[in-house]
């Protein structure tokens, strides 16, 4: 099953430009990682500050893989001091079933 997750933090007033470079390369890494199936980078409209991470791995298997991989660490180290929180919050989602054509919204 596809292991899919929002990954999201604040970046502190100044630093959004060095996060979005970080954030940049880091995605580029990701992006070549074998069970990555999406990782894209928002922002908020209303709060170009607020950062959310939308990721799709294979499976749980290859989300550890994600996890092990030796630029994550670096990555985290050298964003953490420019964030808000402690570390970017991370919020797991399941897949909604939908029965396509019941004329239920």
């Amino acid at each position: 099953m596809k292991k899919t997750l929002l990954a999201e933090f604040t970046v502190r007033p100044g630093s959004v430009e060095h996060v979005a470079g970080l954030v940049k390369e880091y995605s580029r890494h990701v992006r070549e990682e074998p069970g990555n199936l999406a990782f894209e980078v928002y922002t908020k409209e209303s709060d170009p500050l607020a950062f959310w991470i939308f990721e799709v791995y294979e499976d749980e298997a290859a989300f550890q893989a994600h996890l092990a991989a030796p630029y994550g660490a670096p990555f985290n180290a050298e964003l953490q001091p420019l964030i808000t929180e402690k570390e970017s919050v991370l919020t797991f989602l399941s897949p909604l079933d939908v029965v396509q054509g019941s004329g239920r919204s």
